[in-house]
């Protein structure tokens, strides 16, 4: 059987997408977070209660991913919606970036934000990237990842599989418009998988050096490459039966 036919069962044998609809699931993603971002990174400050949270956890749909064998959580991301009550209050990436942001491609100002969204908190647990130059980084991504290896090929499935279930959530709930903030070197990774996002503007210092992105609900699955199509429908199909179940 072919790699290309395999990558989605091999996600499914090892992994699970799990969208975080009730208050145990959420609060599993804030203590991946506090785990990761105040005690390992340094780059929040501990919290008595063990999880870390922000004013726009109310407006996002969150997920974890599941090693199955161990039942251990592997990580999380979200995804930040508009607010509700007042739409146009402004989500993290228009603040931060305000002055970077290349708005005669993509300006936020102007698009509907009932369309819009923002991917951000992604953590992966440490027991996850233990490789080298993981140690400083919340996500677990080498750049030889990518790379043919004969028998031996390796694929991300922990960071890819966190942002295509955030691109299934996005693709469901019809936003249209999702940015990102990121390094180059991932950007690099997701055009490798056809997950294709575009520049939309410059960079800032943000824990490292970067720049926002923008990936568009509507462009994820016709230009995802055949070898992680499989993998993306197995995402796809854990993301929709979370959702049914909730409803």
């Amino acid at each position: 059987m072919s790699s290309e036919r395999n990558l989605g069962d091999s996600f499914q044998q090892y992994f699970e997408i799990l969208p975080a609809l009730d208050k145990d699931s959420r609060e599993d993603v804030f203590r991946i977070r506090h785990e990761v971002y105040c005690r390992d990174l340094g780059w929040e400050p501990i919290r008595e209660d063990g999880m870390e949270t922000d004013a726009y956890d109310a407006q996002s749909v969150h997920l974890l991913l599941k090693h199955r064998a161990s039942g251990m959580l592997v990580g999380c991301t979200r995804l930040v919606l508009a607010d509700p009550a007042n739409p146009a209050a402004l989500l993290p990436f228009e603040k931060s970036c305000a002055e970077v942001l290349d708005r005669s491609r993509f300006d936020p100002a102007v698009l509907p934000r009932d369309k819009l969204g923002e991917i951000s908190r992604l953590a992966v647990m440490r027991e996850f990237r233990q490789r080298k130059g993981e140690q400083q980084s919340a996500l677990a991504l080498s750049d030889d990842d990518f790379e043919p290896r004969g028998p031996q090929s390796r694929f991300p499935f922990i960071p890819m599989g966190l942002y295509m279930g955030v691109a299934c959530v996005a693709v469901r709930l019809g936003i249209e418009y999702n940015f990102l903030l990121t390094e180059p070197r991932l950007a690099q990774h997701f055009a490798r998988i056809g997950l294709a996002i575009e520049p939309a503007g410059g960079e800032i210092e943000h824990r490292g050096v970067r720049s926002p992105w923008l990936l568009r609900a509507t462009e994820v699955i016709p230009n995802l490459r055949p070898l992680v199509r499989s993998m993306y429908d197995v995402i796809q199909q854990s993301v929709d039966q979370a959702f049914a179940r909730a409803a």
